[in-house]
């Protein structure tokens, strides 16, 4: 199928597209397109108005500052999996995006396109949840207002922003600390959406025991979940299988869609393989970098 028609815009600068989203009715925001571009085909979405991005230069880049990295929301994922400093700051950017679709769509796709998107398998979201990323939105007219990548998800695949509000930037705070990281996923086939999939950074002391922890779930929930329960259960301690399974045990709580493919129970069972997993692994490269 072919999308409906609809009114192409192309602004040149920030002012001019937060100008058209408060004007233009019906609008749509084109990024990269990955996600877009299929769902005007199917004629799932049918918007009167299109705001290509791709000219807005204050929406791309990668800055890094002392203790902060800012994204623009089009920066594409194949800058974020090459980018230097990006790698050496938060390493588990570039194991993340391995598995995010194939090259030719991370050439395109975007890191705000994805957190705008909010699809429950993908990986981008994941991260920022695990990294508590804070979002700037922008709107004629008005100051930016930030808002906390937990309080972001307003419902399935809703973000939290008005029709005539624009994603601008991503902020992470990367640990200051040495840590070690995981990022596990399964898919039917590489590059397909994740049935569950695991992100893990683990901070260890002299004791070598856990002294921080985060962990975020992907695929299993309506959105990337931040296992809080896990991570305290992790803290203080020294990893060990059972310490791990105990800590696993939050994601039975979990309310996991079925799918054609495969039941909830399916991907929970899942996603705790793949937790025991990350955790070791993060727990061993930091341990490893502790000792080095």
């Amino acid at each position: 199928m072919k999308p409906a028609a609809f009114e192409y815009h192309r602004p040149e600068n920030l002012t001019e597209a937060t100008e058209m989203l408060a004007s233009l009715s019906d609008a749509k925001i084109l990024a990269g397109g990955q996600s877009l571009g299929p769902m005007l085909n199917f004629r799932y979405l049918m918007p009167e108005n299109l705001i290509d991005l791709n000219r807005v230069p204050e929406l791309q880049g990668i800055a890094h500052t002392e203790g902060v990295i800012r994204i623009g929301a089009m920066t594409r994922q194949y800058q974020l999996e090459r980018d230097e400093i990006l790698h050496k700051k938060l390493p588990i950017f570039r194991e993340a995006l391995r598995w995010v679709g194939h090259y030719a769509t991370r050439n395109r796709g975007t890191i705000g396109g994805s957190l705008s998107h909010l699809d429950p398998a993908a990986e981008l979201p994941g991260l920022c949840a695990l990294l508590d990323a804070e979002l700037v939105i922008r709107k004629k007219g008005s100051e930016s207002r930030t808002v906390s990548i937990h309080d972001w998800p307003v419902g399935f695949m809703q973000p939290n922003i008005s029709e005539d509000e624009l994603l601008t930037e991503i902020v992470i705070r990367p640990w200051s600390v040495p840590h070690g990281f995981s990022f596990l996923e399964m898919s039917r086939r590489h590059g397909d959406f994740a049935i569950a999939g695991v992100a893990c950074l683990v901070s260890v002391d002299s004791q070598l025991k856990i002294q921080k922890a985060a962990v975020s779930l992907i695929g299993v929930a309506n959105g990337a979940t931040r296992l809080r329960g896990a991570e305290a259960a992790l803290v203080g301690s020294a990893v060990t299988e059972n310490l791990i399974e105990t800590a696993g045990q939050e994601i039975d709580q979990l309310e996991a869609p079925a799918d054609a493919h495969h039941s909830g129970a399916f991907r929970k069972r899942t996603a705790k393989t793949l937790f025991f997993r990350a955790v070791h692994n993060a727990y061993q490269d930091a341990v490893a970098r502790r000792t080095a």
